[in-house]
């Protein structure tokens, strides 16, 4: 059955994410997005943790649902749809190893209750899980597997944003060069990357080494609205079981769906105090220098991607599945007004096509263009025809920095010293 799962998601608990994070707004824009198994996001937080297990009920397939009683009517009806929950949690691994301060993110998913129980008695001796929703532990990332498997030979480990410089297995602030080297004789287990919003899958099959590994993507959302910024398709039977075979054998994995990865914050090389962002070969040419201030520059995905990489760009390798680059439909329609993407303009717009032509994924992939400009307007079925080619201009994220994408609008970057723009 094909679903379309988000499985990295936080909690209100976790740093630097909204207050309307809770099972039944995750609930709600789960349905108003498309999505059928959402992640919980922070289980190892015990307050969080006391949320779900009053809020969610067992499914009977290793999955939870909302409790009749909380749910509310506000879906449409062109919307509504059942809705999963997968117990997952992120957790922030800070270490040394091999000489050198590591920083490694990972995703745990847990069958059940008893069994993510079982992690946080682990993780509970080793650090403090009340204070972020996204635990940091001082413990190597190998350990944590260790201690996952241990508790619990159902769950997975799957590294997080996995090129993010500063907390990712490959980062090149604190990562490794191969998972071999991060998770050593503990590697086989590891079935899964997460490729995060800077990378794609098309970088990622750069590198031999990750032709074994199915590659997911995620939101990582830190408020109900960003759900399926980045998310998997699935044609699998909807069960804890089936989603865990599916990204472990990449059987019934049909793809994921994707940011322009030049949009994520790390995509380009740069220095966001003097607004520089550089393209790899501007980054070698400057030796790794802010050509304005003489810092060192953050290293970015595309440039960490090039160093590892042992094909050349475009390598697809055989039996892939494919991959949706898309833009958040409120951004759309933003563009296509001439207005921001959170002002009631852009929000009346969004619901009144969710109402109209069902949810927004279903709208930014499958409906027809024809029934989006009767609904919305010709520019509108204009702007979704021209993401659907990948015709858009994107001026790539830096250093933290998000990138800007248009699909009306050519930029011209401004580049420091007179170097070539980008566009």
């Amino acid at each position: 059955m094909r679903c379309i799962a988000d499985l990295h998601i936080h909690s209100r608990y976790s740093r630097a994410t909204s207050r309307d994070l809770n099972p039944e707004n995750l609930w709600k824009w789960a349905q108003l997005k498309g999505i059928s198994v959402v992640g919980s996001g922070d289980f190892t937080h015990p307050a969080w943790m006391k949320e779900l297990q009053e809020k969610l009920e067992p499914a009977g397939n290793g999955l939870f649902r909302l409790r009749k009683e909380l749910q509310t009517p506000e879906v449409p009806a062109s919307c509504s749809a059942d809705v999963s929950f997968l117990l997952s949690s992120e957790i922030s691994c800070i270490y040394k190893k091999n000489g050198k301060t590591r920083k490694i993110h990972a995703i745990v998913l847990a069958p059940g209750f008893a069994d993510a129980k079982k992690i946080n008695a682990r993780l509970s001796a080793i650090g403090n899980l009340q204070s972020d929703g996204r635990p940091i532990l001082g413990l190597d990332a190998k350990e944590l597997l260790k201690i996952v498997l241990g508790a619990s030979p159902e769950a997975m480990l799957i590294p997080a944003h996995a090129w993010t410089p500063h907390f990712s297995v490959f980062g090149a602030a604190s990562g490794f060069d191969s998972l071999e080297e991060c998770f050593e004789d503990l590697a086989p287990h590891i079935c899964a990357i997460e490729t995060g919003l800077s990378s794609d899958p098309l970088m990622n099959w750069r590198l031999s080494a990750l032709d074994r590994i199915t590659l997911i993507s995620n939101s990582d959302a830190h408020s109900p609205a960003k759900l399926g910024r980045e998310a998997n398709i699935l044609d699998t039977e909807i069960s804890y079981a089936g989603i865990m075979r599916a990204i472990e054998t990449g059987k019934g994995f049909s793809g994921t769906i994707e940011f322009f990865p030049e949009e994520g914050k790390y995509h380009y090389d740069g220095h966001r105090a003097c607004d520089v962002s550089l393209p790899p070969k501007e980054t070698l040419r400057n030796h790794g220098i802010c050509p304005v201030c003489g810092k060192k520059l953050t290293i970015g995905v595309m440039h960490r991607v090039e160093r590892l990489a042992d094909r050349e760009e475009g390598h697809r390798p055989e039996g892939k599945p494919p991959f949706h680059s898309i833009i958040p439909l409120p951004e759309i329609i933003a563009e296509t007004l001439g207005v921001g993407p959170a002002t009631k303009k852009t929000d009346a717009m969004y619901r009144d096509l969710l109402h109209l032509l069902g949810n927004e994924f279903h709208i930014l992939m499958d409906v027809s263009l024809e029934d989006v400009r009767a609904a919305g307007s010709p520019r509108l079925a204009e702007a979704v025809a021209k993401m659907r080619s990948g015709d858009v201009s994107i001026a790539p994220g830096y250093d933290g920095e998000f990138g800007k994408v248009r699909i009306f609008e050519t930029f011209a970057k401004k580049t420091p010293q007179g170097q070539a723009p980008f566009f």
